[in-house]
């Protein structure tokens, strides 16, 4: 069992399982009831995205310490009760259950789902190597 963390609308692994989006909106000019269908997501969890303030550094983040400074802030959002919870649900789970969590930007390593990896492993989450 493991966790895998994709990027959305790629198409799913044979047992990738339960796809959850980590994002704060939904893919647009997707009707909602194919989000699934279309290798989105089956569950939306905004919960697990940065705010948009953060988001906002995000996409904005020109040098390492640009990246670094967003990291910080939702490394932060994370660590708040409700979304620390979250993630040892997620971290218990993927020790019994097959699931991926995911968001849309094509490049993992400058995208919030690389410090989400982290995070997870972090709490002792069984985290598939492979990137997205």
């Amino acid at each position: 069992m493991v966790v895998r963390i994709v990027r959305l609308g790629t198409p799913r692994a044979a047992d990738e399982g339960v796809r959850i989006g980590t994002v704060r909106r939904p893919p647009r000019g997707v009707p909602k009831t194919e989000f699934a269908s279309r290798d989105w997501y089956d569950v939306w969890y905004p919960n697990l995205a940065p705010s948009v303030a953060t988001m906002k550094m995000a996409q904005h983040a020109a040098t390492p310490a640009d990246w670094h400074a967003f990291a910080k802030h939702y490394r932060a959002e994370m660590a708040t009760p409700e979304n620390s919870r979250s993630l040892d649900v997620l971290a218990a789970l993927s020790h019994s259950a097959n699931f991926s969590l995911g968001c849309y930007c094509a490049d993992e390593s400058h995208c919030h789902r690389s410090i989400l990896r982290a995070l997870l492993v972090e709490k002792g989450a069984r985290v598939d190597p492979a990137g997205s």
